[in-house]
């Protein structure tokens, strides 16, 4: 199985602090890759980084079989994201967002695909305007975003922020049927272990701007135990900032 993602030696510096120090981190076709840290450890800034959303200080990405830097169109046209909290026209309802939405990207996206979309989020009825929407609302639109145009691969921050119980099982047998039926390679962060370790095949652990652990999903089991009791054995003092429902 090739990789779809191989990050080789990142380095990333903001005023003379270095936020990602030396990232090495590869991610399988269709695999689910879930990325966990505490606040700050940089989860974030390198899903950036993997969008160009800011630049690498030093080091390579490559996605696709490409480097990031020299084909950032064609790759980042594969890629569908939410990164931190969602931004929408207030004033248009959800469907007229994944309409501007397919506008923007260029894609053939016929209104079947997006009534599609949005009844894989549960809002295919909703008439209200986003500007309404609840914090769950919008993550769901996002999601819907996120995966309209078909891509490869989707990059998720935190996608469950927000959602209940219900939502967050919904979202989580989605994020499933992507991976496992559509082949969709996913990296997705969340302070939730318990949920990632319901979907991921392989988890990194990100402290200091450092990866510090990579391991797969059946590692952990073969040992017997759940994520949480992994990390509580490998990563005790880390461990304090994370939701273990």
């Amino acid at each position: 199985m090739r990789n779809i993602v191989e990050i080789k030696e990142v380095f990333k510096t903001i005023d003379k602090e270095e936020i990602l120090s030396g990232i090495n981190l590869q991610i399988a076709e269709g695999e689910i890759y879930g990325f966990l840290g505490p606040n700050g450890a940089g989860k974030t800034t390198l899903m950036k980084c993997m969008l160009s959303l800011s630049t690498i200080t030093s080091g390579s990405i490559e996605i696709f079989g490409k480097n990031l830097q020299e084909h950032r169109e064609e790759i980042l046209s594969q890629i569908g994201s939410i990164i931190e909290s969602p931004i929408f026209y207030d004033n248009c309802t959800a469907k007229e967002i994944l309409e501007i939405h397919a506008q923007y990207m260029g894609k053939n996206i016929i209104e079947s695909d997006i009534i599609k979309a949005l009844r894989m989020v549960g809002l295919k009825n909703t008439t209200k305007k986003v500007k309404d929407f609840s914090l769950g609302m919008k993550q769901r639109l996002g999601l819907a975003r996120a995966f309209l145009t078909k891509p490869e691969m989707l990059i998720l921050d935190e996608p469950i922020n927000g959602l209940d119980p219900i939502g967050i099982q919904e979202i989580r047998n989605l994020l499933l049927s992507l991976s496992k039926e559509h082949g969709i390679t996913i990296l997705i962060s969340s302070h939730i272990l318990s949920e990632i370790s319901q979907i991921a095949d392989k988890i990194g652990f990100i402290k200091n701007g450092e990866i510090v652990e990579q391991v797969s999903m059946k590692e952990i089991r073969r040992e017997n135990i759940d994520l949480e009791e992994y990390f509580m054995l490998h990563f005790l003092n880390e461990i304090k900032n994370y939701e273990v429902d």
